[in-house]
């Protein structure tokens, strides 16, 4: 086990592995109940997509661990599962099998820019304002995340309109707002419990605090009845059966085959296939950015290999080819986009180095087939804390920034607040993207904006003109 994961090169051990692979587990472990309850909506079998959601993720973060050896894990990715079901299931009117088959059919092509370099080229162009910016935008996003999982926000309205969608969704308008609770909410008190827990534990150097301070707010919520320690599977062997229906469906009819037997559909398949491989791509390379660069995994060694190697020489060659294929394999299984967890970042600030950490995570997806209900008593108010703490602890890029410039603080603040406020790290990135160019084209230095950096934001714009189409109906 040394020899393969090279533990102690990376400077980690056993025991570090296994408890940071613990702690991103539990950070993202949400995810076993929340995408069957998204993608079911459009007729897909619940039990089905809980076992395609278990899969997906066991199978990418073993790719991720066993090819790559990084400590990242992958499952089926928040946002693209909403993207799925409400934009291109209800909104565009395509099956559900033909939208695994449009999930698949984006795998694949992000399989060929990862071989063919091209995502390794993205990553090269980005200059290191924007990198930094990335990092610290992560970090703010993740800490909203985890503020928001801790039920520490209240959303009023002003008197406005909102669309109820099909399936009950609403889309509100900006009047939206948030607010502090009045801390009557017993989850929102056992978060903060939670979170004192960590940072005492992590001023005082305890190792693995972090996992220590997941469990012991776990404990704590058995008395305010949050933790639900009498919780059962919510799965029976029955609904797990479930699974024929959707492995494979993509093939059926409809499906992949029924996706190009229209011909006015065609730019409405094409343009919907861009949207899941922007959005995806950006996510992982985000995250890659803003968690592997400030912790070490990715070091200046591995990014000249990156640049300059053949083949997959580098630990982020490897990682983008993982993230890629686990979307296809995610898709026969049966479910929406397969992507890299921004929450890797917990274990990794609980010193998880290695793909160790990723093997731990996906034996912990896989005992959670018969095992549900046991992993499920975890309370969110438990991992919430876990959140915003990793969030401080990424915001030191910011301390790279030349903020009194303001030629490179603009597009380092619009980077980082449309990441966290747009819910999006590729919105976040593209955001910084199109204000960079806006200031180099301003200050007549266009010609040193690299030409990739050049494509991916112009197609960023389009994307944005497609979603503006579709919001119109006009295709």
């Amino acid at each position: 086990m040394e020899n393969f994961f090279q533990l102690k090169k990376s400077g980690t051990d056993i025991k570090t592995e296994i408890i940071a692979g613990l702690t991103t587990f539990f950070t993202m472990a949400y995810i076993i109940f929340v995408n069957p309850a998204i993608l079911s909506q459009t007729g897909m079998p619940h039990g089905g997509v809980f076992v395609a959601t278990i899969a997906a993720a066991v199978a990418g973060t073993l790719v991720m661990g066993l090819f790559a050896n990084v400590p990242y894990a992958q499952a089926p990715g928040m946002g693209l599962n909403a993207f799925f079901t409400f934009t291109v299931v209800f909104g565009m009117g395509f099956a559900w099998q033909e939208a695994l088959a449009l999930v698949f059919i984006c795998g694949l092509i992000n399989i060929l820019i990862t071989v063919t370099k091209v995502r390794k080229i993205i990553i090269g162009s980005i200059p290191p304002v924007l990198q930094n910016a990335i990092s610290g935008g992560i970090g703010l996003f993740i800490g909203y995340i985890g503020i928001k999982d801790a039920n520490l926000l209240t959303f009023s309205a002003d008197p406005g309109t909102y669309e109820v969608l099909e399936g009950g969704s609403a889309s509100l308008n900006s009047t939206i707002i948030p607010a502090l609770i009045s801390f009557n909410d017993g989850k929102a008190v056992l978060a903060v419990i939670g979170l004192l827990i960590m940072l005492a534990l992590l001023v005082l150097k305890i190792k693995g605090a972090i996992f220590i301070g997941i469990i012991a707010t776990t404990v704590i919520g058995i008395p305010f009845g949050i933790t639900r320690i009498d919780s059962a599977s919510i799965f029976s062997l029955g609904d797990i059966g479930e699974v024929s229906q959707t492995f494979l469906a993509l093939f059926g009819n409809p499906g992949i085959g029924t996706l190009f037997s229209s011909p006015e559909r065609i730019i409405l398949v094409i343009t919907t296939i861009f949207a899941f491989s922007l959005t995806d791509t950006f996510d992982t390379i985000g995250t890659f950015i803003g968690t592997g660069r400030v912790s070490g995994i990715f070091d200046e060694k591995d990014d000249a290999a990156l640049a300059n190697g053949k083949g997959f020489n580098s630990k982020m060659d490897k990682a983008l080819f993982a993230d890629a294929a686990a979307t296809s394999i995610g898709a026969l299984f049966g479910t929406s986009n397969t992507t890299t967890y921004v929450e890797s970042a917990a274990g990794i600030a609980a010193g998880g180095r290695t793909g160790l950490t990723s093997v731990v995570v996906a034996a912990l997806f896989l005992i959670c087939l018969p095992l549900a209900g046991l992993f499920g008593i975890v309370p969110g108010s438990a991992t919430a804390p876990a959140l915003i703490v990793v969030g401080v602890m990424m915001m030191s890029s910011f301390a790279q920034i030349k903020w009194a410039d303001f030629e490179e603080a603009a597009p380092a603040f619009i980077t980082a607040a449309f990441m966290a406020f747009a819910y999006s790290i590729s919105y976040g990135v593209a955001a910084g993207f199109i204000v960079y160019c806006v200031v180099k084209i301003c200050r007549r230095q266009f010609n040193q904006v690299h030409p990739i950096l050049i494509g991916s934001t112009c197609l960023f714009i389009i994307n944005f003109i497609i979603l503006a189409m579709h919001a119109a109906n006009l295709f």
